[in-house]
């Protein structure tokens, strides 16, 4: 099984948690498997463990895609480091399949030469959010990070640290005032694909926000919004 081509002319794809379509989503196996291929970026998720580690994971609890069900953000990093993820097909994984740390991640990204696209989960702290940042810092790859957020507050307080970050509101509904309100803090638009259509992408374009979506795996679709103009694709499995 590979990805599948689409004619993206000049959008941007990004693998959505590495290349789900393929490898366990949020693993190093599908972060590997996106930095392999012509992806622009890899879209992640972090989360705090209890004992102040960062994890790329997407849901507040491992039940769904481990053997054990746990809270991440009420449990150790070496006891999530220890859980045994499931296979794409559901049942008891292959060894090498565990939650990784943030910089794996984002070694990874940087080994391919990929953009990171970050996702903040869950509402942080300023100090927090200012830790995620000087962490990858530590790795000099700051300024090829993406960070998204439903958050829109995290966005906020990442930009009291970095004025310059870009930053993508994430939104599972088109709102009429985004081009306004978006325009005045500089950030851009991460939004549900079905939201969107070729009006809406040049409203926001003639604001000034660049425009991703998310999750489309729909090649015709994905390829209308080629046409439209939109900047990025989220996909599992399109390329």
């Amino acid at each position: 099984m590979d990805s599948i081509k689409i004619n993206s002319l000049n959008t941007k794809m990004v693998a959505h948690r590495g290349l789900s379509g393929i490898e366990k989503e949020n693993t190093n196996a599908a972060f590997i498997a996106a930095g392999n291929r012509s992806y622009f970026g890899i879209e992640t998720d972090v989360h705090k463990t209890v004992d102040g580690r960062f994890v790329a994971f997407h849901d507040d609890t491992t039940g769904r895609v481990a053997i054990d069900n746990m809270v991440i953000e009420e449990s150790t990093f070496d006891t999530l480091r220890r859980l045994l993820l499931t296979d794409t097909d559901g049942k008891k994984g292959r060894e090498d399949l565990h939650i990784p740390t943030l910089l794996e991640y984002i070694c990874t990204c940087k080994r391919y030469d990929k953009i990171a696209v970050l996702e903040l989960k869950n509402e942080f702290e300023k100090d927090e959010i200012k830790a995620i940042c000087d962490e990858i810092a530590s790795v000099g790859y700051l300024d090829h990070v993406i960070f998204i957020s439903f958050a829109f507050n995290n966005l906020v307080k990442l930009r009291e640290w970095h004025p310059e970050q870009p930053v993508q509101f994430l939104s599972d509904k088109y709102d009429e005032g985004y081009p306004v309100l978006l325009q005045q803090h500089g950030f851009d638009l991460d939004i549900l694909y079905t939201e969107l259509n070729e009006e809406r992408i040049r409203t926001l374009h003639d604001h000034g926000v660049k425009v991703n979506c998310w999750t489309c795996d729909d090649k015709d679709f994905a390829e209308d919004l080629c046409r439209y103009g939109i900047d990025f694709i989220t996909s599992n499995i399109l390329e």
